[in-house]
């Protein structure tokens, strides 16, 4: 996704190049799709391997729920100015099928955004477009270290 270059941020400035991507979504293949800051919406798309599975063969949960926290946390980031971020302080995750290796994406949103604490929800779908998973997650802005 192409960026105005006009935003600043963390969020922004890890998608200009200006900060390092954190590993974690460099591992988990964390590619934006779409994001509306002003709707605190966003779109982003995983890519799960084979290492990521459990004996079953299929993606183990707590990398389903590290996806959809990596979904629903980017939403409020980019909303937010240059010197705040928004650790996640709770987050539930409701697993409703098993998830293949391949390609998920995760869609996001912020539910409601107070002073310091927002509520967020997401999906995490499958390849085949259904919904692997689901999200509620709680978080409070502060300022960066």
């Amino acid at each position: 996704m192409e960026t105005d270059g006009q935003r600043s941020g963390l969020f922004w400035d890890m998608l200009e190049g200006r900060v390092a991507w954190p590993p974690a979504a460099e591992l988990m293949g964390w590619e934006l799709m779409e994001v509306d800051p002003e709707k605190g919406t966003i779109e982003v798309a995983f890519q799960a391997g084979e290492e990521f599975t459990n004996p079953a063969g299929v993606v183990q949960g707590g990398f389903l729920a590290a996806m959809l926290d990596d979904t629903m946390g980017p939403a409020l980031m980019a909303m937010l100015p240059d010197s705040k971020l928004a650790p996640t302080l709770d987050l539930h995750v409701q697993y409703l099928r098993p998830a293949r290796t391949g390609r998920l994406t995760g869609r996001g949103r912020v539910v409601q955004r107070g002073h310091e604490v927002c509520f967020l929800a997401g999906e995490l779908l499958g390849s085949d477009g259904r919904v692997v998973a689901v999200a509620t997650a709680t978080a409070r802005i502060q300022r960066l270290p």
